[in-house]
């Protein structure tokens, strides 16, 4: 079997889990009263797209340490995808995207609630934040309720306190950083609290964990995670500008539109011209960007090298997440698969 059948087949079980655990959650959400359809109709929209990436991390986490395959930890890694989804509704919220994978996000899809009733979009705003607000307590209640034995899940469990902290200092940070002066390092700082740890080091942590990895293990989790995570950002953000949005599911527009403190325009913004950055900062910012002043930045952003500077990031990452997993002391079978998920994640085109 492929690296690729066999993650697909991966995450035919962890979809399998997400669509019957939050499909039961949402009827019982329903079930409360009818004019909650709308908000249970958003937990599976929430939850319906992914590569899974984060669960399958934990599953590897765990099998890296010599524990075979498990129903319970399958359930228990799809946890981590809920805390995801939670965090894609917030974003969504913060930055006031309007469509993601081709279909109106929570906060825009909500307002049809509220049609009849004064302010529907403040409406809509609030009701998407209490939906991603549930998303992240039914994490955690799919991880207690994973079958797996109390002490595994006790091992794990003061790791989720320190997967949110981080995660909300992450969102934190970029909204203070949003429209300040351009700072690379500072822009690192970011997509390693918002996104890198909770996508690759935390989950092979949590795997870890839950089976009883030594320390050493665990340094080596980091030492491979904490870069690919950063590596896997960074790629993201570059197609966020330059992706396909049928295939990447976003605006390219979006983080132009929030003025989002990313690498990429942190670089762009350093090395520009003066005209170039007194045109980059008129159009930051601004919503409903055209295609012809999207086009616009992404010339300038290759122009000044910024491009170029990023995938150099990338692949000095992804040697150090290599250069750790050779050193680390797996399994053959959880050291291939985590060599073939490093390069899957970082060499995506869509």
């Amino acid at each position: 079997m492929s690296e690729l059948d066999e993650h697909a087949l991966l995450k035919k079980r962890i979809d399998q889990v997400l669509d019957e655990f939050v499909s039961a959650e949402a009827q019982a959400l329903a079930d409360i009263d009818a004019s909650l359809a709308p908000v249970a109709e958003q937990l599976r929209a929430a939850t319906e797209h992914g590569k899974r990436f984060r669960a399958v991390f934990c599953y590897w986490g765990w099998l890296g340490t010599g524990q075979p395959d498990s129903e319970a930890l399958v359930r228990a890694a799809a946890a981590v995808e809920l805390v995801h989804a939670a965090a894609v509704v917030h974003d969504d919220l913060i930055d006031r995207s309007r469509t993601r994978h081709g279909r109106p996000t929570a906060h825009i899809a909500l307002r049809r609630a509220l049609t009849d009733r004064a302010r529907p979009k403040a409406g809509a705003r609030a009701l998407a934040m209490l939906t991603g607000n549930l998303l992240m307590a039914l994490a955690g209640q799919l991880f207690t309720s994973c079958g797996l034995p109390g002490a595994y899940l006790n091992r794990a469990r003061p790791l989720w306190a320190v997967l949110a902290r981080e995660l909300v200092a992450g969102e934190c940070l970029e909204i203070l950083g949003t429209g300040g002066e351009p700072d690379p390092e500072a822009s690192v700082k970011i997509i390693r609290y918002k996104t890198a740890k909770y996508t690759v080091e935390h989950p092979l942590h949590m795997g870890g964990l839950l089976a009883g990895a030594p320390p050493r293990l665990l340094e080596a989790y980091s030492g491979y995670g904490l870069p690919l995570g950063e590596a896997f950002q960074l790629r993201d953000d570059l197609l966020g500008l330059f992706g396909d949005p049928v295939r990447t599911g976003k605006d390219p527009a979006d983080d132009l539109a929030g003025n989002r403190p990313t690498a990429l325009m942190a670089h762009t913004l350093r090395s520009a011209a003066p005209g170039e950055r007194r045109e980059l900062r008129r159009l930051l910012g601004q919503g409903q960007l055209s295609e012809t002043q999207v086009e616009r930045v992404r010339e300038i952003a290759r122009r000044t090298g910024a491009v170029a500077r990023v995938e150099d990031m990338i692949t000095a990452r992804l040697r150090e997440a290599h250069e750790a997993l050779a050193d680390a002391d797996l399994p053959a079978q959880a050291h291939h698969a985590l060599s073939g998920l490093a390069t899957f994640a970082t060499a995506r085109h869509h």
